[in-house]
Formats: C-alpha cells, structure tokens, sequence
C-alpha cells in the first residue's frame, strides 16, 4: 500500500474499447489524494472502437512519472504493436519497478513491449492464446496479479482489475468503499459472459466476429514472438489462486 500522493496515467488511443478506460477511471478517480493523466498518442481527440470521443490532456512525450500506468485494449490496439514511443514507455514504466495494469487486449500491447515474459497474465478471451507468443504464463482469471503487473480480462473485467488495483494501492477498506459508492454489484440478467457460460450459437456468432482480427493479431504475434525469441508453446488454460490482498 502507499501512503503518499499518488500519480496514474491513463492510456486512451483511436479504436479502443472505451469501458477498457472508463471502467478503470470510474474507479481510480475516486481514490484519495491521486491525480489521473489521461495520455494520447498526442493531444488530438480520438474516437473508441464504437465512435465515443476522448480527449487526452497530454501526449506520450508529455506524460509525467506514474505510479500505476494503465493500458486499455480494443481493436485499434493491434495498430500499435510496433509503436515504439508506446511500447518505450511501457517498458519503462515496468523496468523502474512501477505499476502497470492492462485490461483486455492491452496485455498484447505490454506484450510487445516485452513486459510478460515469464510473468502471470490473462487478457480477453479471443486472444487468450495468443499470451505465449509474448512469453507469458496464460491464467484463465478474471484478473491476475503478478508483482508490479496486474492484467485484467476482457472489457467489463477493467472494473475488477481497478477495484484490485485501488486495493494494492489504497488499502482494502478504500476499495470497498469506491466500490459501495459506485454501487458495483453485477447480476446480469443472462449468463453469457464467459465461452464457456455462453449458448453454443451465441459463442460461434461472436467469435466469427473476431476471427479477422485474431488472425491479424496472432500474425503480428508471430513476429513480436520472433523479435523476442520467444519459443512459443501451445497456450493453456491454468485456472489461478484468487488474489487476495
């Protein structure tokens, strides 16, 4: 836990999944005494995956030292795999011993940047097995905590991984209380939210939705693996401990 002021820096970039971000900053936000920098590529509006605009307050080069930096995921993430100044302050941001936390296919771009290498970490189901070609250690969990390196699954998972964030943070009693305050009790009206939950046709219709962008994914994944000499396994599903702070 950390006792002083505290400085979060929050990814935002053209095609995300917006709720990979305002899942997260409605939680992060509400810690005490923590200032949240929204980060672009630069400093120009950019639209999410489905047309909702965020405006970041500064660009990569701009980005003032975090304790926590926060990368969302979403379609547009697979244009940013060999974006360096990207990539650098990921990196970065690790190798100092900092915080990071990825919701979604962000673990892909913390991938790239060469962070998972034998480290714990999950991401959105669709690219699930694509984490070994980044060095990781696949868990199938809602979100997994490994040292300074906490990745949450798919979209509305962000919410879960922040509320664990806010906890490692702040203290448990202060994610409660967010949590209370933002009256985060799930109970979805269906029980489609995992492939395994999920009726058999409605699996396959979403996952043909995906299967274009998984193939472009796993090819840049191929050559990230190459990069890093990473010898790529086949990915399995290790279901882990619950993390309890």
């Amino acid at each position: 836990m950390i006792g002083r002021p505290l400085a979060i820096g929050m990814l935002v970039y053209p095609r995300m999944d917006q709720i990979d971000f305002t899942g997260p900053f409605e939680v992060l936000s509400r810690m005490p005494d923590a200032a949240v920098h929204v980060i672009g590529l630069d400093c120009q509006p950019v639209r999410d995956a489905f047309g909702l605009i965020l405006t970041p307050e500064c660009a990569l080069d701009e980005a003032p030292p975090a304790d926590l930096l926060h990368v969302p995921g979403g379609p547009g993430q697979q244009d940013l795999m060999e974006c360096e100044p990207l990539l650098s302050l990921i990196r970065s941001q690790m190798e100092s011993g900092r915080y990071v936390f990825s919701v979604c296919t962000g673990a892909l771009l913390c991938g790239a940047a060469g962070i998972l290498k034998g480290r714990r970490a999950t991401t959105h189901w669709a690219a699930f097995e694509l984490l070994p070609y980044f060095g990781a250690i696949p868990v199938n969990a809602r979100v997994v905590v490994d040292g300074e390196l906490i990745t949450a699954a798919g979209v509305t998972a962000g919410i879960d991984g922040a509320l664990t964030v806010a906890a490692l943070l702040r203290g448990e009693e202060i994610a409660q209380g967010i949590q209370l305050a933002m009256e985060y009790a799930p109970d979805p009206p269906f029980h489609a939210g995992t492939p395994l939950e999920a009726p058999p046709q409605i699996h396959d219709a979403v996952a043909g939705r995906f299967r274009e962008l998984t193939a472009a994914r796993t090819a840049t994944a191929r050559q990230v693996a190459a990069r890093l000499g990473v010898k790529v396994q086949p990915a399995w599903a290790k279901p882990g401990p619950k993390f309890k702070i």
